[in-house]
């Protein structure tokens, strides 16, 4: 257990300013340099779908991982600006679909904002009824447990129910700022 006089300032790391709980230095971040100091850490592309009545819904998410083997858990992270994620999180579930190589151009159509993304699109319903991707390296089939605040995105906690996976596939990754192909 510590107290408050266990707590140390790191140089340089940021803190709360007391008057408006925000982190103090927040006006003179670099953001430019931060997406660049972090576009450097290769991901995975995912597409996360679900259900809006009869409509399927989706956008693209690479801000995807595992979170626990026990309890079996996955986090997500859309944009507070998704105008797909709201669609797909009043229903509570959805599936993320983890995109093969071949899919660098399905990855961009879900990105857009608008019009109808599964124009021409084979897909199937998971379990839960939510769209499993012709084609897709994996999937994984989700109910929403948890939605914490993170800045200008939110952090999703889903609980796995079912998943399945391509084993001859290779996945799409996205690495500063462009897409790219792994090499064994």
């Amino acid at each position: 257990m510590t107290s408050d006089d266990d707590v140390q300032d790191v140089p340089g790391a940021w803190s709360l300013d007391d008057s408006d709980g925000a982190p103090s230095g927040a006006r003179n971040f670099d953001t430019a340099r931060f997406r660049e100091v972090l576009g450097h850490f290769a991901t995975g592309v995912t597409v996360v779908t679900g259900m809006d009545g009869d409509d399927p819904v989706g956008f693209t998410c690479q801000a995807f991982a595992s979170l626990s083997l026990d309890p079996p858990l996955v986090v997500v992270s859309p944009g507070k600006s998704s105008t797909s994620w709201p669609r797909i999180a009043k229903v509570g579930r959805f599936c993320v679909n983890i995109l093969s190589e071949a899919q660098e151009a399905l990855s961009r159509d879900f990105a857009a904002s608008g019009g109808d993304k599964f124009d021409g699109v084979g897909w199937r319903p998971a379990g839960n009824g939510s769209p499993i991707l012709q084609d897709v390296l994996a999937w994984v089939e989700c109910t929403l447990l948890r939605t914490h605040d993170a800045g200008d995105h939110e952090l999703i906690v889903g609980e796995v129910h079912d998943m399945g996976v391509d084993p001859k596939g290779r996945p799409l990754l996205y690495y500063r700022g462009g897409f790219g192909r792994f090499d064994s």
